[in-house]
């Protein structure tokens, strides 16, 4: 059977299978959703981490040190995303996708994006500024965003037989991504209104005070007025 047939067939048996969906608490491995027709439904908040600029690094940069700025990010991101809990999903070109669950998701994950804040501004951005001439004269900065968001996603595997992984489905994936993309006035982190509402009181303060960090503002996304919070606010991660 030649590759167009195979093709015919793989739409087909996709598109004829029943789907067993089951309910979960944890974020489920790759083993454990059925490739044919398994999904997993769950309450969870996603975190995208995306470093900004990277074409114009690429560009600008000997592409040595853009591959090192890069790991640099990918590598703090991930420490961080497992020490605050998280689960590291997927990662894709300059950005990770991760996943919490449990009853403080929304807190774990919007510290994450504080810790990841000050991974870049304190660590990442000063040392490779002072390590390379070219990155302290750019006409940029190295920089980068998180969003957040909450809510039931849909998880299956997807790809071929030896080559998949876990895929998410849902707003809480989609527009966690797209606030991830949000550039504005310095801004670092932002959250949906759901995500907001269910975090701690402690990640809607400075340590040093009670001054709230964040800024309430609307956004259009598929065509629904959403609102969502943003800060530059960072936080160093404790023990």
């Amino acid at each position: 059977m030649g590759i167009s047939e195979d093709v015919k067939l793989d739409v087909q048996r996709i598109k004829d299978a029943t789907m067993s969906v089951r309910s979960c608490q944890a974020v489920p491995s790759t083993e454990s959703i059925a490739l044919h027709n398994g999904a997993v439904e769950l309450e969870v908040a996603y975190l995208y981490a995306d470093l900004a600029n990277s074409s114009k690094m690429a560009r600008s940069f000997d592409r040595r040190i853009t591959a090192k700025i890069l790991k640099a990010f990918l590598a703090t991101s991930t420490r961080i995303i497992r020490h605050k809990g998280g689960t590291v999903m997927s990662f894709d070109g300059d950005r990770v996708m991760a996943a919490f669950v449990g009853g403080a998701k929304c807190t774990n994950a919007t510290k994450a994006a504080f810790a990841i804040a000050w991974s870049v501004s304190e660590v990442i951005r000063p040392g490779f500024e002072n390590k390379y001439d070219s990155v302290r004269d750019a006409d940029f900065q190295i920089t980068h965003a998180s969003g957040i968001d909450v809510g039931k996603a849909y998880i299956v595997r997807a790809g071929a037989r030896g080559t998949n992984d876990l895929v998410s489905i849902g707003r809480p994936p989609n527009l966690a991504a797209k606030f991830s993309d949000i550039r504005s006035d310095g801004n670092t982190t932002f959250a949906s209104g759901s995500v907001y509402s269910k975090m701690n009181a402690d990640c809607k303060k400075h340590l040093e005070s009670d001054n709230n960090p964040w800024t309430k503002a609307t956004w259009e996304f598929l065509g629904e007025s959403v609102t969502y919070y943003r800060t530059s606010y960072w936080r160093k991660p404790n023990l």
